[in-house]
Parts: structure tokens; sequence; C-alpha cells
């Protein structure tokens, strides 16, 4: 490069994007590379996976901040908020914007994030966006936009559709009972809205959960005010004629039922935005495709992270080129790629090797999944489809509808490899850990029992919060690091995120943060 700065350009400005800024910055400072952001959206960054606390009134806009943009621009970074790229030339390095600028690169990053997926329903037709579409303004429809009174709750925008309605005590329905869906359902109904949630299995969360566990949640759901409309098949939107023009007024069901409602939530998974990537011909799946340092299996300059980016070998392509897998939809995942790929360029800018240090692991170990609501704790992990008669596993299951409680573990080759926790959130917290650390069950698995237990004074079986064990797995903050924040003088779950960042992405480890709290000061008394 003859001595001059590393170009990089970015494209997307989410909280993936906004961590690669931050990691990138010692390098713009120090004059040794020269950054570009092209991000759609008018706002800074921020963290979508807060948007249904913040529709709800659950939590303030500043909570959903992830960075400084204005400390970036200080700093020397170009950030283009509100435009948007549309063509790649990858043979003379240019990213070109909807206006016709073209900016240069040596580094192309791709963090465009995932859309949500409109399901193919009477009254979406034209809503749904073909990825293999050109780029545009139009991120996130099709031929037109979503109907008045329907909202699938990824933006700011929606948010604030969503606002009134709950603060009136309207009438929700969400379609679809993933994790998503089902903590609005219950923040959504903890906060005055009459919800059902309209789903075509038998039980919510059919993904994560197994179906005791997730008969347990449907009733604890019934129980917080949430209706639960099973093996309900939606077909088609029902509206009515207001002034300002058609507005949602309920969804029908193939078997007839008709469930109507002031607001539509579309909650039916995401799909990674990969048509920029597609025009540019570089290689896709689910995702675009990128090898252990985040790079394009088609070209050696342009890289992806975050919810568009599917990290796989080209090894993994079958005969008929497809490649398994997708992308991992996490925010602790894509916060670990940009920080890998912004090391890389860091030491590619200082002139040195970019080396494999900087590389990130083919398939990280797959984290544990947590329903976030007041009044019910639901985690699961790993596999946990075998059964207590079968001989591939120790399977133990535990089973307490009176009390709403649910414990299954299942054990191969002497360490936790799956399980589920309804309405345990001790054992659930301990389990999650044990998980997380490829560890072992007690020697008497029963004991995770007494730690939920109403008299229950004894101490967990092992210590699952020692120095090392992680705490904030979006983080990747240790018991150790937040212990040593409190030491310097943080007292509080969200003067901790402040100094550590723990807590900061899908907030499922406030509780554990608040327990470290809560015994840091026990100790001190």
């Amino acid at each position: 490069m003859n001595g001059r700065p590393l170009r990089v350009v970015l494209v997307g400005y989410g909280p993936v994007g906004a961590r690669f800024v931050e990691e990138l910055l010692p390098a713009i400072v120090a004059g040794r590379a020269g950054l570009t952001v092209v991000g759609a959206e008018r706002e800074d960054a921020y963290n979508r996976v807060l948007v249904a606390e913040y529709a709800v009134g659950a939590t303030g806009r500043d909570r959903l901040d992830v960075t400084d943009t204005e400390a970036a621009r200080a700093a020397g970074v170009d950030i283009r908020l509100g435009d948007v790229a549309v063509s790649i030339d990858r043979v003379r390095q240019r990213v070109v914007l909807e206006g016709g600028e073209e900016l240069p690169y040596d580094r192309l990053v791709l963090a465009t994030g995932a859309r949500a997926n409109i399901p193919t329903l009477d009254g979406l037709a034209h809503s749904r966006r073909d990825r293999a579409a050109a780029p545009g303004a139009a991120l996130d429809h099709g031929a037109r936009p979503l109907p008045t009174g329907v909202v699938a709750l990824r933006d700011l925008a929606d948010a604030e559709a969503v606002a009134p309605v709950v603060a009136g005590g309207g009438r929700i329905v969400v379609l679809g009972a993933g994790v998503l869906g089902m903590e609005f359902a219950l923040l959504a109904a903890e906060h005055g809205a009459q919800v059902v949630v309209v789903h075509h299995g038998a039980t919510p969360m059919g993904r994560n959960l197994d179906q005791p566990g997730g008969r347990m949640l449907s009733r604890a759901a019934r129980t917080l005010g949430v209706g639960m409309a099973a093996h309900a098949r939606a077909e088609s939107l029902g509206f009515r004629d207001e002034e300002a023009g058609r507005v949602f007024d309920g969804v029908g069901c193939a078997d007839g039922t008709y469930i109507p409602g002031d607001l539509l939530v579309l909650s039916c998974g995401v799909g990674p935005r990969v048509e920029l990537a597609l025009a540019a011909g570089l290689a896709c799946s689910s995702g675009i495709l990128v090898d252990e340092e985040l790079r394009s299996w088609s070209d050696p300059d342009v890289f992806a992270i975050g919810d568009c980016a599917q990290v796989a070998s080209p090894d993994d392509a079958g005969p008929d080129g497809r490649v398994p897998g997708a992308p991992s939809g996490l925010i602790g995942p894509g916060w670990r790629q940009a920080a890998a790929l912004a090391r890389r360029l860091r030491a590619e800018a200082a002139g040195g090797p970019a080396g494999t240090e900087a590389a990130v692991a083919l398939r990280e170990r797959p984290a544990a999944v947590m329903l976030k609501a007041t009044g019910i704790d639901v985690v699961s992990g790993g596999d946990h489809a075998s059964e207590p008669w079968d001989d591939d596993a120790e399977v133990t299951v535990w089973l307490d509808p009176v009390r709403g409680a649910y414990l299954k573990t299942v054990v191969r080759e002497g360490a936790l490899s799956g399980f589920v926790s309804v309405g345990l959130p001790h054992a659930g917290a301990e389990l999650t850990l044990l998980f997380e650390r490829g560890a072992a069950l007690p020697a008497e698995p029963s004991a995770l029992l007494r730690l939920d237990a109403a008299d229950a004074g004894q101490a967990p079986t092992e210590d699952p919060l020692g120095p090392e064990a992680t705490v904030c797995w979006c983080n990747g903050v240790s018991a150790g690091r937040i212990g040593e924040a409190v030491a310097g003088g943080c007292h509080t779950v969200e003067g901790i995120g402040r100094e550590t960042r723990a807590g900061t992405g899908c907030g499922g480890c406030k509780g554990r943060i608040a327990g470290l709290l809560a015994a840091a000061q026990t100790i001190a008394k």
C-alpha cells in the first residue's frame, strides 16, 4: 500500500458493526488505518435485543446505546448514517452508494445483519423481500411495506408503533412462539396488554424445549395472563377500514378460528441480509460464506461478521453445493467476530503478519438459551432429545406440575451435554454454567433440586461462579473480572455494565451479576 493507511470500509452500523469500530480505533488513532462506515439507519448503533423492553416501557432509550458515535468521529472515523450501499465493484475495490458516490477500500467488512422473516399469509403477499432483490434503500420490505398495525419489532420505529398499544391495554397478537416471541408476549402482558400467542406447534419454544418443558412454559404463560393458541396455522390477516386507511384487525387460522387484535407482532425468525453480497458474486448459502478468519470464500479482501456471516469450511459444501448451518443469530458471537477481525486488521495495518491468532473457531460451543421474563425461569442447552430409557446417554427427569417445575439432564461421556430447566432458577443457573464449561454433574444429581427448595440453605454442589467462570457470555466477562469491578467501587448492575460490558448484550446474565453483588455485600458486612 506504499506506506499509506489501510483503507477499510464497513457496511452496516448495528451493534456488531459498532463493536468493530471500537476495536479498530487504536489503528485509526495511530494513523495506520482509515475507516469509513455506511449505516442505512439514521440512528446511532443500538442494541436490537432490547428493543422489545423499550417498546413496552421496561427500559429507557439510553439503555439501548452501544457505542459513542461522536467519539469515533472525533478519532477520525467517517460515519455515514442514513446512507445505503447498492453495489460492490470488486475489481476496482469500490463500494457504490445510492447517491452514486464511490468509496475505495483495501479491506471491505460486511455487517449487514438480518431482517425479520415475513410469513406467506394472505394480506402480506407483497411485503416479503426476496433475498435476491437488488440492493437499495428498502432494506426490509418488498413491493409494499407491512400493513398498518403489523410490525416485526426489529427497530425503533416498530417500538414506537407498539408502545401506545401496550400503554392503552390493547390487544396484541404474537405470531410465533420462539424465544423472542415468548419474551415479548410476557413483557407486553406484564405491562398491561392483552396478548395471544399463535403458533402451529404443540408447545412453545419447540426448538429449545422438549414437550414436557414446553407444556410447563405454556401453563406458566397462561397463569401470567398470556393466551396460548397452539396447533393454530395462521392463513390470512383481517383488516378494518379507518380514516387513515386499512388497519390490521385479526388473524384467520386454518380451522376457521379468527383471533382479533389491535396489533400483530411477527416473530417468525430472521434471515441474513445477503443481497449486496449476492449481487457482487460472493459465495452465499444461508448467510455470506466466510472461513475461520471471517474472510469471504470468494474474495480475500472481503470479510463478513455478525448476523449476515455464515462461518464454515469449503469442505462442508455438499455435492449439490449447499452448505449446512447458518449464522448464529446471537449478539455474543457477533461481538467476538468483530473483535477478532479488528485484531487481524490492526496487525495488518501495523505491517505485521495477519496471522491466525485473530481467527475464530469454525463452530462455537452452543450457548444455553434463556427466556428473559418476570415470574418464570426457563433455560435450556445442548442436545436434550434423549429419553430416560435410551442407551446412548444418562438421562434424569424430574417433574412437578403443581409447583410448575421441570428438570431434565442428559449426560454423555461423563459431561453434561444437554438440559432443560423450567421454574427452577437456581438449578437452571448452575446447569447453565456446568454446560458452558463442559463439566460433569454433581455426584448426586438430585442435589440440584435442593437449590430451589423453600428451606434451601446450602451452597451449590460446586462453585459455578468461581473467578474463572464466565458470567456474561455475550462479552466474555468472568466472575473474577466482575469481582475486580466491585472492589473498584461498582455497586450496581448498571455500574458493572459500564465498567466491564457485562449485562449489556442480551441481558440474560443480570441475575448472576446481581447475585455476585449481593454475595460481595454480604462478605463486606
